[in-house]
């Protein structure tokens, strides 16, 4: 029996099958308390104080990349926005652990809803509400072996950092679970830890406990029950992969010389060292979520300067382009309120909300006009129409912001690219939502995600449409979707005409050695052929035909 996810921690791993499964149970719906308010929610305070203790401590223990993970996570235990909402459940007669467990749910749902880097923060707030419920309750939380016989692949619906920062390769072979993503804190520990990692997984939680289990990171895919002869083989290929990924290197290009700069999508600083460390040539998408999800104002404008100013220390040669606010009525914000919308992702999302609260884009391109240097570019998401295009890039100018772009990820905006071209310096697609919205699918639901295979004939079709006008403008158009991960789909983007591409850094390394390895023309076959297919299958298998070094990369 095989399982395919996907990898984001490349090698092999094998052993027996730990499957960890939460026991927290959730309070009934409803639940009262009896006595004084504010001694219940003393109760919840002191339970929410304990448990960011825990988590700093445990993350002191761990040191180095897991440190900050765990601090992080242990701040957003007392986070003041989630505090307010815990007590005002309690006045209104909700028990401690029930309050806590709805106001807790609602920021993880909204987390989750975001998608990317925010969506896979969503773990964390979950391991959070559980901590604090199975405290209040007197419950213990699931555990992992601390010495097991042998090493063994820790499999789960998910994992917090607080599972797996103790951990080490003596402990563990590999990590498996069926939710998370590539910036995942499973991805992110995995990477550290040196152990491979498949996330995104249906049905690894299926997985009999005890079962010999070979795990490959790099290509996600998990095999039960493998021959001793299959897994000599697999890890043997994957050393000669990893070898030959590594001898590609320097600035991204195909074998013909044609530059296309690689780039890396960061959700916020702590992701900037593995960026350059993965050699990323700059940053295509900065999400700047990070600094005002979870609170109850606006951040300063000095700390934004901070958090923009290292992005661009961080890359001192290459460009670094700023997302602007995104969020809307499914990831509110305490400081921004608006009424509620039946169907949030068609709402006010994005620049739709800047322009409601302009105080607060004000304030952000401030911050990034005192810090900004020519390799500064900012756009903004959500961009529906040339008016808003224009609108945006007045506002830039107006702040003393020379590269003003917008993301095309709504399809009006891909059909009338070139309008949009015309007032802005450069656009980026963002092939997620740009899926969502093509083919009317909620990019959540796990029952919609054979229409959001980013292969499908008909969004290839419309990143044409928009890199054509890009090239008939003689202005940049970048990919900052997470499909350009895909080395043969990165391949097939510049034969579309992207000129940059932007992915998640552990992406770089096969991306840099697919395009290396094909000619400028061999993309632009692919590309012809991928889009002259009728379904994401045929499409993925007819670009493979002129994109032959990958099978000899292991790509």
């Amino acid at each position: 029996m095989n399982l395919r996810g996907v990898g984001v921690s490349p090698g092999i791993g094998h052993g027996p099958s730990y499957v960890m499964s939460a026991s927290v149970p959730e309070p009934p719906e409803g639940a009262t308390y009896t006595g004084e308010a504010e001694q219940e929610k003393e109760r919840a305070m002191a339970a929410l104080t304990r448990v960011a203790g825990e988590l700093e401590a445990r993350g002191n223990q761990a040191g180095g990349e897991a440190a900050e993970i765990l601090k992080a996570q242990a701040l957003m235990a007392e986070d003041p926005g989630l505090v307010v909402k815990v007590r005002s459940l309690i006045d209104r007669g909700l028990a401690a652990p029930r309050a806590v467990f709805e106001a807790f749910t609602r920021y993880r749902e909204m987390l989750a809803g975001s998608g990317g880097f925010l969506g896979e923060r969503a773990a964390d707030v979950a391991d959070i509400r559980d901590r604090v419920v199975a405290l209040l309750y007197g419950h213990s939380m699931p555990v992992v072996p601390a010495a097991p016989a042998e090493p063994y692949v820790l499999v789960a619906r998910d994992l917090a950092p607080a599972d797996t920062a103790l951990l080490s390769r003596e402990q563990v072979a590999a990590f498996v679970t069926e939710e998370g993503g590539p910036t995942s804190h499973t991805a992110i520990i995995a990477r550290a830890m040196g152990v491979p990692a498949v996330v995104a997984c249906p049905g690894a939680t299926g997985i009999p406990p005890g079962v010999r289990v070979m795990v490959d990171g790099s290509t996600g895919e998990v095999r039960l029950e493998p021959a001793d002869a299959d897994v000599a083989d697999a890890a043997a290929a994957a050393t000669a992969r990893q070898a030959a990924l590594a001898s590609w290197q320097g600035p991204g290009a195909t074998a013909d010389g044609h530059e296309v700069p690689l780039l890396a999508n960061v959700g916020g600083p702590g992701e900037l060292a593995d960026a350059v460390g993965a050699g990323a040539e700059g940053i295509g998408l900065y999400r700047t979520e990070f600094l005002f999800l979870g609170r109850s104002e606006a951040p300063a404008e000095e700390e934004q300067r901070e958090a923009y100013r290292a992005a661009l220390e961080a890359f001192p040669g290459g460009t670094v382009v700023v997302r602007t606010l995104d969020v809307g009525a499914d990831k509110p914000l305490a400081f921004l309120p608006v009424p509620a919308e039946p169907n949030p992702a068609l709402g006010e999302r994005g620049l739709r909300r800047s322009r409601k609260f302009p105080e607060v884009m004000e304030a952000q391109l401030g911050a990034l006009a005192a810090v900004a240097s020519e390799r500064l570019q900012v756009m903004a998401p959500m961009v529906a129409t040339a008016e808003e295009a224009a609108w945006f890039a007045r506002t830039c100018r107006a702040k003393g912001l020379g590269e003003a772009g917008v993301m095309i990820e709504i399809p009006s905006a891909a059909l009338r690219a070139a309008d949009l071209l015309a007032a802005v310096d450069f656009v980026s697609i963002g092939t997620n939502d740009l899926s969502q919205y093509a083919f009317a699918a909620d990019r959540g639901l796990s029952a919609m995600s054979a229409l959001h295979d980013p292969w499908q004939p008909a969004l290839l079709g419309l990143v044409a449409m928009a890199t054509g006008a890009a090239r008939q403008a003689g202005k940049p158009c970048g990919i900052c979707g997470e499909a350009a991960a895909d080395p043969a789909l990165a391949c097939v983007f510049v034969g579309l005409g992207a000129s940059t591409l932007s992915m998640a850094p552990s992406a770089l390394a096969a991306v840099r050695a697919g395009l290396g390895a094909h000619t400028l023309e061999q993309c632009r076959q692919a590309a012809r052929a991928a889009r002259e297919q009728d379904t994401a299958a045929d499409a993925r298998a007819a670009a493979r035909e002129h994109l032959p070094e990958l099978d000899r990369l292991g790509l």
